[in-house]
């Protein structure tokens, strides 16, 4: 079954692993993958249908906005099956030309990533960006760190009520390692949200639980790359005991309507 991986990170080949590295050290984690890189990214994805792939970077310095926006941009430019989303930092001193600027490269999108740029995600200053791109492009937020109030979806569900037509993926069902919180305050809410760094840490049962939860016409597969194999979390995924109908939204369908909300 044909599917989209709507949640993937690359980096420059001269950075990759020391990227990767950093990554690791922040979660404490083993890295399914230690380099980061566009051709380890469609390595690690074949023999599984996965399609396209959404990528992106984080912007952890605002002087680095640009130069990661113009290479997602080149990126995407080598790749057709690479759907690029921007990055933004909290202080970058002109975000609305910067987002015009990105999508006139064919950017689709926008990520944030709270805790490593360590600002709420309801911070005033990431307020006036979802004004901004509010029924212009969607944004992925990574959400949730029970060692963090930054990304928390208490906060996530303050923006949404302010901005009903923002288009979010709430990345990693909401609330990475605090699930249950996510599922308090985003359940009923009007949002995306992903599969990914959460197989491992829910177990398959859990992960159709919740699935069914949210509502599978809002679940989006996710890998993670390169934190984990996209091919092992599509046969992770996929092994579980969904119907046709709900395993061809959360691979494909739903992601569509993501993009092009």
């Amino acid at each position: 079954m044909q599917a989209i991986d709507c949640h993937c990170h690359i980096y420059p080949a001269k950075i990759a692993k020391k990227a990767v590295e950093s990554v690791g050290e922040f979660y404490g984690i083993h890295m399914d993958l230690d380099d980061g890189t566009s051709d380890t990214l469609l390595d690690a994805s074949r023999d599984v249908p996965i399609e396209k792939h959404f990528i992106y970077s984080v912007a952890t310095r605002p002087e680095q906005v640009e130069s990661i926006n113009d290479f997602i941009a080149s990126e995407c430019e080598k790749h057709p099956e690479f759907v690029g989303f921007m990055t933004l930092h909290q202080d970058y001193k002109d975000p609305e030309s910067e987002i015009e600027r990105a999508r006139a490269m064919g950017l689709r999108g926008m990520k944030l990533h709270p805790d490593t740029q360590m600002v709420d995600m309801d911070d005033p200053r990431l307020m006036t960006i979802y004004e901004i791109i509010e029924g212009k492009m969607p944004i992925v937020i990574h959400c949730g760190d029970y060692r963090y109030d930054y990304s928390h979806p208490k906060r996530l569900k303050r923006i949404l009520a302010a901005f009903p037509d923002l288009v979010v993926n709430a990345a990693h069902f909401g609330g990475w390692s605090i699930f249950d919180y996510a599922l308090e305050f985003l359940q009923d809410e009007n949002c995306f949200l992903d599969t990914s760094s959460a197989q491992e840490l829910l177990g398959p049962r859990r992960t159709k639980e919740l699935c069914r939860l949210f509502g599978t016409d809002r679940i989006m597969f996710g890998s993670d790359f390169p934190m984990w194999s996209p091919k092992r979390e599509y046969e992770l995924f996929t092994a579980i005991d969904f119907t046709d109908d709900e395993l061809e939204k959360m691979l494909y369908g739903n992601a569509m309507r993501f993009l092009n909300a």
